[in-house]
């Protein structure tokens, strides 16, 4: 399993948003829909409690590198489920 590394601008956005460190490793190695932006940056999409988290992150060969992370209720425009 690829080690999961956080910017210090993750920690700044999950620290502003309320986001636990712990949803974002869940979202990420669980998630419950990938979302390519480019052939490189992805997005992890996990519905909890009603929200969709969306992590941003890049994935290295022997690491995963988390960008940014939100939270949004606009579940159908982003979740394909």
């Amino acid at each position: 399993m690829k080690q999961i590394v956080f910017i210090q601008h993750a920690f700044d956005r999950l620290k502003e948003r309320g986001i636990f460190k712990e949803l974002v490793i869940e979202a990420i190695r669980n998630p419950d829909e990938i979302d390519l932006e480019n052939d490189i940056r992805k997005i992890a999409q996990k519905l909890i409690s009603g929200r969709l988290l969306r992590v941003i992150y890049d994935e290295e060969e022997n690491s995963t590198i988390v960008i940014s992370a939100y939270s949004t209720s606009k579940v159908g425009k982003y979740l394909r489920k």
